[in-house]
């Protein structure tokens, strides 16, 4: 279910350092109603940006001292992918229109 347009975007902005940014604005295309408010949708991005900050600084203040990765490190790493796809199935089901027929 990619878009190539998202994917080309989310490339150009991650080469500038704006990985997030290009997360928002997949998420906004896909999600939120085009009617949306300025304010609702700069509380929508502050909130994106607030779950995103949370996540690395977890991850970064969670990691084990040294330079390699210890078991522990990938067995917390793997728990947070499993949260999160969990949630992106989830989402998915919600938010994206299935396409073809069954």
């Amino acid at each position: 279910m990619s878009d190539p347009i998202l994917d080309k975007l989310a490339r150009e902005l991650t080469d500038q350092g704006k990985l997030i940014e290009a997360g928002w604005i997949g998420m906004r295309a896909v999600s939120v109603d085009p009617s949306a408010s300025p304010t609702q949708l700069s509380e929508m991005r502050l909130a994106f940006f607030a779950g995103a900050q949370h996540l690395f600084a977890s991850i970064m203040g969670i990691l084990d001292p040294g330079a390699e990765p210890t078991d522990k490190d990938l067995e917390r790493m793997s728990l947070i992918h499993n949260e999160l796809e969990e949630f992106i199935k989830d989402y998915k089901l919600r938010h994206i229109k299935a396409r073809g027929q069954a």
